[in-house]
């Protein structure tokens, strides 16, 4: 391949923000962009709206507002690309009473999940998106002159699909295609085949042109590399002109999106490849964790996702949570139960002075593990260091949010 990945040009997950535009943003003939957490669209048609995802609650009042100023006909029909809440919170501000929403048939599932465990994935979300999401949240209350915003809605579907479906409304056709490795499996496309256009929300991940997570920091189900291959695939076979995504700007241009799917297939390809190679030579998954990176034809991002995060989730995801380095590893009691022995036998001041010799040599991993041992002045410094070495090195979304935040709690 010869074209520059597109990733170096775009912006990286810390851009993103809350809905805050004033108006919405004309990117093709009736389509528009509202953009948010997850970007909103509208399609414009003789027959009334079509509305491509709703943002997050507090966000729904904004996208409403920015696509009721473009085209105030009724919303015929709201179509989620996937069911992850920033997708589908702003439901209840966005529909009309005789809204359609569509979705493919496995949004029960997300739906579900997002509602038994809204408590430990907010919490385990917050350390990457609570400022953000504060700083946004007063910007929409500035501009809608209330404090009191929508909570988050729960989606209810009324028409929803396996594989394939097939909208016509005022002289549009939108063709909907199931591509369950998407960021989760209920994931979908759009495709507007006249104007060679697809709206394909996060199915290549949050930011285009990134390698995505096959599982995620705050916790997620885990995502088959195969699948992801096949859902790329998919796509990259439609030869679209325009690939609308669920962040930031399109990407136009059929040979560039030709190359960046293509780009993005066979680096998740490789990444599945090589792991399952190093699986069957016996080799445990830090080792391959480690020596697994991706050849420079394959080059993508890692601001989001990150190859050895794949890796261990390839593994992972063959193999289970038995790693076979450890009796321990099948009972209730971790290496955290005999640490103070390790502390009362060594020494505190022995383990911090060679935690501190790891760090000075540049293995700051090393340090993190035996300072983490002690709990005193001098440990929490090094802790502290030991992080900022580590955010230095680092331009990943995720990572840096909890090195930040790890950083703030032993400061």
């Amino acid at each position: 391949m010869t074209s520059e990945p597109v990733y170096r040009s775009r912006p990286g997950a810390d851009a993103l923000r809350p809905a805050s535009a004033e108006r919405a943003e004309q990117i093709a003939p009736g389509l528009w962009c509202s953009p948010g957490l997850s970007n909103s669209y509208l399609l414009t048609t003789d027959e009334g709206r079509v509305i491509v995802n709703t943002g997050m609650g507090f966000e729904g009042p904004v996208h409403r507002a920015n696509f009721d100023a473009v085209d105030s006909s009724p919303v015929r029909y709201i179509i989620f690309t996937q069911g992850h809440v920033d997708h589908v919170g702003g439901l209840d501000s966005v529909r009309d009473p005789d809204t359609t929403v569509v979705a493919q048939a496995n949004w029960t599932l997300w739906r579900d999940d997002n509602e038994r465990l809204i408590p430990y994935r907010a919490q385990r979300s917050a350390f990457a998106f609570k400022d953000t999401l504060a700083t946004g949240i007063q910007a929409i209350q500035r501009r809608l002159g209330t404090k009191r915003l929508p909570g988050q809605s729960v989606p209810s579907v009324d028409l929803d699909f396996d594989d394939t479906l097939t909208l016509e409304i005022g002289g549009r056709r939108l063709e909907l295609i199931a591509v369950p490795g998407g960021e989760t499996n209920d994931s979908l496309v759009i495709w507007l085949s006249d104007e060679r256009i697809c709206l394909c929300g996060n199915t290549f991940g949050p930011i285009f042109g990134h390698i995505p997570n096959l599982v995620t920091m705050r916790g997620d189900r885990y995502r088959d590399a195969l699948t992801a291959i096949a859902s790329v695939e998919r796509v990259r076979e439609l030869q679209p002109e325009l690939l609308v995504t669920g962040h930031f700007a399109p990407i136009s241009g059929r040979q560039r999106i030709d190359a960046e799917l293509t780009r993005l297939r066979d680096a998740i390809q490789y990444i599945h490849d090589q792991t399952v190679a190093g699986m069957n030579a016996g080799k445990d998954v830090r080792t391959l964790m480690g020596e697994i990176t991706l050849p420079p034809e394959y080059e993508v991002g890692q601001g989001y996702g990150k190859v050895a995060w794949d890796v261990r989730a390839v593994w992972e995801n063959y193999s289970g949570w038995f790693h076979h380095r450890s009796t321990t590893e099948l009972y209730p009691v971790g290496f955290d139960a005999v640490s103070a022995d390790v502390v009362a036998l060594a020494g505190a001041d022995a383990i911090v002075r060679r935690a501190g010799e790891h760090l000075d040599a540049g293995r700051p991993l090393h340090a993190i593990h035996l300072a983490e041992l002690v709990d005193d002045p001098a440990a929490r410094d090094l802790l502290r260091r030991a992080h900022e070495k580590l955010l230095g090195d680092t331009t990943n979304f995720w990572e840096r949010a909890w090195l930040t935040e790890q950083i703030s709690r032993y400061s």
